[in-house]
């Protein structure tokens, strides 16, 4: 019994390793990581479209002293590390993504993408 046991067991963990779980496959999905064999299209991700993420523009940013923030008052000017037309860095849950650039959407401001970023998982 405990032969067939251990050939059970073996048997088993060659399946999980020869074909991933929907679990797998989500969470590699999840990762970025690309499940091979497996054509991928909008439905295959409809669990996820519901999740809500933060996505920040981040116009530039600026270091200053307490004291200086404290004087910052109504009309103050903070110079930001960023030249006019520079690139502006969009960030998805804390993580960079992409460029762009700020345009104007009716009354209301908006981003073009002009580059998405790639980032390598360890």
């Amino acid at each position: 019994m405990a032969d067939q046991d251990l050939e059970l067991d073996e048997w088993e963990a060659a399946s999980r390793a020869a074909a991933p779980s929907a679990e797998d496959e989500m969470a590699n999905t999840l990762m970025g990581e690309a499940v091979p064999d497996k054509p991928r299209s909008a439905a295959d991700l409809e669990a996820v479209y519901d999740i809500p993420v933060k996505v920040q523009a981040v116009l530039g940013k600026s270091s200053m002293q307490v004291n200086q923030l404290l004087k910052l008052g109504r009309g103050a000017v903070v110079e930001l590390d960023r030249k006019v037309g520079e690139a502006i860095d969009i960030y998805v849950n804390n993580r960079l993504v992409a460029r762009g650039e700020v345009v104007v959407v009716e009354d209301r401001l908006g981003i073009t993408m002009t580059e998405i970023i790639k980032t390598d998982r360890n």
